[in-house]
């Protein structure tokens, strides 16, 4: 997370950064936070900032209910370590994270929702199908690479059964001023051009984005839990 210069306080970009990598929703626990300045002012100035950093994300952390390691390592290198030729990237808290494993894990064969290929041989016209695992880099409609498993299997379904139309749709959290509803339609514009270079016929296919039309859970919401759960990617069947 990048800080502005002699500030502290978290920027809407850090923000922004922390609840993308919150959204992803998987079990973390924060195990180490260091805190870095770049190397105008004194050292002494630059040690207590970097701590000041650090515990700027902590109590955003806490904020969100991010688990924290009970003894967790919180260091302020302050100006004292190799400096970028970019000031900008001087000034940053750096994270250390693992994933819990859970107390009760599920069997091997259990499974939350069954396959995309089956949700959608189960699905009627007019049903909508969440596709969970696709993930976009933050404020953008560009694709994370762990989104590409989920994309091949939407294509695969798509190639064999060639009476399928879709409508792809976008969905957002978070935006209770419906500022960036451009993202919604940037998002599901970007799963039909995915479909779209690989052949998949124009005519079967359209995408609309509905920012916070059809929120999940109610918005402003609750938690991380809840943001991620609106900030999503569907499918409608149209056709079969």
């Amino acid at each position: 997370m990048y800080f502005d210069f002699d500030r502290y306080d978290l920027t809407t970009q850090a923000i922004q950064t922390l609840n993308s990598w919150v959204a992803e929703g998987k079990p973390y626990k924060v195990t180490k936070l260091y805190g870095f300045c770049d190397w105008k002012g004194t050292n002494a100035y630059n040690d207590t900032l970097a701590l000041r950093r650090v515990h700027a994300v902590y109590d955003y952390l806490k904020l969100q209910h991010i688990p924290v390691e009970k003894n967790i390592e919180i260091r302020g290198f302050g100006e004292d370590f190799k400096q970028s030729p970019r000031q900008e990237e001087n000034r940053r808290v750096t994270l250390f994270y693992e994933i819990q494993q859970p107390s009760n894990p599920l069997p091997e064969t259990a499974t939350l929702q069954p396959p995309l290929k089956e949700a959608i041989a189960q699905a009627k016209v007019g049903d909508r199908i969440a596709l969970k695992q696709i993930l976009f880099h933050n404020h953008s409609a560009k694709f994370m690479p762990e989104s590409e498993p989920i994309l091949l299997e939407l294509l695969c379904v798509m190639e064999e059964n060639p009476t399928l139309k879709i409508e792809i749709q976008g969905h957002i959290c978070c935006d209770t001023e419906n500022r960036y509803a451009y993202i919604s339609e940037a998002r599901a514009r970007a799963v039909y051009t995915y479909l779209l270079r690989y052949k998949i016929d124009r005519k079967r296919m359209t995408f609309k984005g509905y920012g916070t039309q059809y929120p999940l859970f109610p918005i402003p919401e609750r938690n991380a839990q809840e943001e991620a759960a609106n900030r999503r990617v569907e499918i409608r069947i149209v056709a079969r």
